[in-house]
């Protein structure tokens, strides 16, 4: 028979050490919970003070969130003083070294994102709101957390980034300054008088609507192409992509409705088919043409030195 009574023992202790320790248990979690409680206190406070500093939100947030953990660390280490009195706070500190150590292994990339978000929220390199470009995303701001950064885009999707690529990447921010520079190419013919062109079009972006005037829009000649003959217009707006896009509409309809109304050219690109029905006589015999096309049912073309020959006064066949 197996002697359960050692066991039994080793039980009944246990469950005598662990009641005779639920009084410094509460205790505890009593301390605990009022140290949760000066944390959330102390978040406010530094929250306010900072808000009557005017120091950024960035910096704002990263203040109140640590000194609220702050505050509920120390909690923490005094509350398991109080439930376990043998675990001292030196032997606390070396064990939360070396378990940071494994931690910080285990969750390398967490704390990468942590760390990059706290460098994000006390420089601001952007703000919430901003329209921003980063990677193969393009978006509005919608939250900069610790960990990861929220952008709506603007098909209505939302798209979670991580903070670690936001610091190491490059990120365009298209609404840091307050007017941002569009610009159009027009091509016009080659015939077309291009000053006329040039005075038609900047009259254009001086008077649409949506255009700033400081600094003022202007019109250069871009390039001679294979087809026309292309002109660049820029122009500032507000560097809101609505009104970006709106602005940009109305200049190319009121662009064409004008250049078209004076006369001026607007050129396409253009190509020459031929067909084997057009083949003419110093082509070849048609039954050797093997571009696809089957071999024409009329009379054979005459070869080329055939037809020289006949034009030089020597005979058809060239003798």
């Amino acid at each position: 028979m197996l002697d359960l009574t050692e066991a039994w023992v080793s039980i009944q202790e246990m469950i005598d050490a662990f009641v005779a320790s639920l009084p410094l248990i509460a205790l505890a979690l009593l301390v605990f919970g009022i140290f949760y409680l000066l944390g959330r206190w102390a978040k406010s406070v530094v929250r306010r003070v900072s808000d009557v500093a005017h120091l950024p939100e960035g910096a704002i947030k990263v203040l109140s969130r640590s000194a609220r953990w702050l505050v509920m660390g120390v909690g923490l280490l005094i509350s398991l003083n109080i439930a376990v009195p043998s675990f001292t706070t030196g032997e606390m500190i070396q064990f939360l070294g070396i378990g940071s150590v494994a931690v910080g292994f285990a969750f390398r990339d967490i704390l990468q994102n942590f760390l990059a978000g706290i460098l994000l929220l006390l420089t601001e390199p952007f703000h919430l709101g901003d329209q921003i470009v980063v990677s193969d995303y393009e978006g509005t701001v919608e939250d900069i957390e610790t960990r990861a950064t929220t952008i709506r885009t603007y098909d209505g999707r939302r798209v979670v980034i991580p903070n670690s690529s936001l610091f190491t990447e490059s990120v365009t921010v298209n609404t840091a300054f307050a007017k941002r520079r569009s610009e159009y190419l027009v091509g016009i013919g080659f015939s077309d008088d291009v000053g006329r062109a040039m005075e038609l079009i900047l009259d254009v972006l001086n008077t649409t609507e949506g255009i700033s005037q400081t600094p003022p829009p202007d019109v250069l000649i871009s390039e001679l192409g294979d087809f026309s003959v292309s002109i660049r217009a820029r122009w500032w707006t507000k560097s809101r992509r609505s009104a970006l896009l709106a602005v940009q509409s109305r200049v190319i309809v009121r662009i064409k409705e004008r250049l078209t109304a004076e006369g001026i050219d607007l050129p396409f690109p253009t190509q020459q088919v031929l067909f084997h029905d057009q083949t003419e006589e110093t082509d070849g015999y048609r039954s050797r043409q093997r571009e696809g096309w089957p071999a024409g049912s009329g009379s054979e073309p005459r070869p080329r030195w055939v037809a020289r020959s006949a034009e030089d006064g020597d005979g058809e066949d060239g003798f």
